[in-house]
């Protein structure tokens, strides 16, 4: 590199690591006058005494859970503080009860009523089917009013036809009633619509400055899923939607300096929200909101180890923080969800409407990558494999880019042939590199040479190659789908392992192939250029060698494409280098103003 690119390198490194700096002191500083607030709203609360449900030992501390502090655009004013009534252990033993639409099993408990895991019989794992909110204390769907954990109070439990009933009285005369209406109706079967009522059958007024409904927990459900994946999704009436992984409650840390501390939760007020859920790469739970509704969203984060892994994983547990009620004897307050908990199929989330399908996080890539996900599983069904119907998606999508590619190897060739002279003028103009460049675009024009035409394919390519990586990172029709020594088109195709590190082979095939792709290409640009070029395959190893095999299928089988198109015309005669004559009227003009 010269020295102007080594001085912009110095000034953006400089940059940066101010950057982190400012962010990290910024952030302490905020979290500092936040917790500040949290003691001082604590503090000016009168004393209560509450008795807390124990917490199971299997289980790790959830973080303190503040209530809304301001108030809800529209709504009444929500305090924070404890519950105003004492929150009792439960005398009666936990009851699991099954219901089960014949694609999901949701087994219901009675310690704080709602559903403690969801069986997907669909889709396996080594040992059954895959379990979403397994292993975790809050089920999904419980209501709490208290602070610092969800409140495992005992339920009634009432089995109607399709539908989960779920009652407790509080001692102020609050009387909760859950309905489950597990009836296989909806997307997939995945559906369950949810009716939260709260009812006061005391003889005074009931209370509460605010209530929790419950999540559940989102876990990578792999030892080898990408833990980007697994976080809270959320969005608003007005399309503004969010996704925060669950890394995000790390330690921030940059070349060994830390950025910024741990956050122990995440919290959002939002306005108008349509719809949350927490997910993993290729599960979701997802609560629907009938209207929009102004709400807050907390989440916060635990950690899970697999068998034989050194390494936990980062999870995260999340609810909906509503603005609180006021209740008269014999009245209600009812609030209606639609829950959905299964895989994130594209064709299903769609069908739930108000958005949902962006729990897949496409992207600015997202029409590729739905029109790609739709082509792979049309060639599924025809041909009953899946890594048969990418190799076949990647040779249309070769085959319609063949002219393309044509033109741009023809290009190539043009640019090989004018080698020479540009050497030459890089030579001569060496001390003048304003002079080089306009000699040298000077010299694309009188040969009639594109210098960006070879370039076309592979700017045409990338948004296809994006849609591809945005789209099968969370394609869970890939799961356990086979090809050759590939058991699952879904995750890295490790073979074995060096001193603990994965060896991927598919990845370093497409390297070998992407090598051999430059060899036969015809070499344009200087040296520094050509060695540029040369990282490429180590940029793509980089994107596929963790990511799903499938996305490595893909490009090796469009680099051996590639190689063999190149085979076919390499052996054509180099194009003849003829200068282009000037257009007439430009003759015309340079004579006059010469005769001038």
């Amino acid at each position: 590199m010269d020295r102007k690119t080594w001085i912009a390198v110095i000034l953006c490194s400089l940059a940066l690591f101010g950057w982190q700096w400012y962010y990290g002191r910024k952030y302490n500083e905020e979290m500092a006058r936040y917790r500040e607030a949290v003691e001082a709203a604590k503090a000016a609360q009168p004393p209560v005494v509450t008795a807390a449900s124990p917490i199971p030992p299997a289980a790790p501390a959830a973080p303190t859970v503040p209530g809304p502090t301001s108030p809800a655009p529209g709504g009444p004013v929500l305090a924070p503080g404890v519950a105003p009534v004492a929150q009792t252990t439960p005398e009666a033993p936990e009851r699991r009860e099954l219901l089960s639409t014949g694609v999901a099993e949701y087994t219901f408990t009675t310690s704080g009523g709602g559903i403690s895991e969801v069986a997907l019989s669909r889709h396996v794992l080594e040992g059954g089917p895959v379990r979403l909110n397994a292993g975790r204390w809050s089920p999904i769907g419980a209501v709490s009013f208290i602070q610092g954990r969800p409140d495992n109070g005992a339920y009634e439990y009432e089995a109607q036809p399709g539908t989960a009933v779920l009652t407790r009285v509080f001692p102020d005369g609050l009387k909760i009633t859950k309905n489950f209406r597990v009836s296989g109706e909806g997307s997939g079967d995945y559906v369950v619509p949810f009716d939260l009522i709260f009812e006061n059958v005391g003889p005074e007024a009931v209370e509460r400055p605010f209530y929790n409904v419950h999540l559940g927990a989102a876990a990578p459900v792999h030892p080898r899923d990408l833990p980007t994946y697994t976080g809270l999704n959320w969005r608003r009436a007005d399309n503004g939607s969010k996704f925060i992984d669950a890394n995000w409650f790390n330690e921030g840390r940059f070349l060994g300096f830390s950025t910024r501390a741990a956050r122990p939760l995440y919290e959002q007020e939002v306005t108008g929200l349509r719809w949350a859920g927490v997910k993993n790469q290729y599960f979701t739970t997802i609560f629907t909101l009938p209207e929009p509704a102004d709400a807050r969203v907390l989440a916060w984060p635990f950690e899970v180890k697999f068998a034989g892994e050194s390494r936990p994983q980062n999870a995260l547990e999340a609810s909906l923080n509503f603005p609180g009620f006021r209740i008269a004897p014999g009245e209600k307050v009812e609030r209606r969800f639609s829950l959905y908990s299964g895989p994130k199929e594209h064709g299903q989330l769609s069908a739930l409407g108000a958005e949902q399908d962006e729990v897949l996080n496409y992207g600015m890539f997202k029409p590729f990558s739905i029109a790609l996900l739709w082509a792979m599983n049309t060639l599924n069904r025809w041909l009953g494999n899946y890594a048969l119907a990418i190799i076949v998606l990647t040779l249309v999508i070769k085959s319609a880019l063949y002219p393309l590619q044509s033109k741009a190897n023809n290009s190539m060739r043009k640019m090989a042939a004018l080698s020479p002279k540009m050497t030459e003028l890089r030579t001569k103009y060496q001390d003048d590199p304003t002079r080089m460049n306009q000699e040298v675009m000077k010299l694309y024009k009188d040969y009639g040479v594109n210098p960006f035409g070879g370039c076309l394919p592979m700017m045409v390519q990338i948004p296809i190659f994006f849609g591809f990586y945005s789209m099968l990172g969370t394609a869970v029709e890939l799961r356990n789908s086979k090809f050759l020594w590939v058991n699952d088109l879904s995750q890295p195709d490790t073979v074995f392992h060096l001193a603990s590190f994965p060896v991927n082979i598919l990845p370093l095939v497409m390297a070998g192939t992407m090598l051999w792709q430059m060899s036969l290409t015809p070499k344009t640009g200087d040296a520094v250029q050509q060695r540029i070029f040369m990282f490429m395959p180590l940029i793509f190893i980089a994107f596929c060698y963790n990511f799903a095999s499938a996305l490595a299928l893909y490009w090796t089988v469009q680099n051996l494409f590639s190689v063999v198109q190149l085979y076919l015309t390499r052996n054509q005669p180099i194009p003849a280098l003829t200068k282009i004559a000037p257009p007439a009227d430009l003759k015309g003009r340079k004579g006059g103003k010469g005769r001038r």
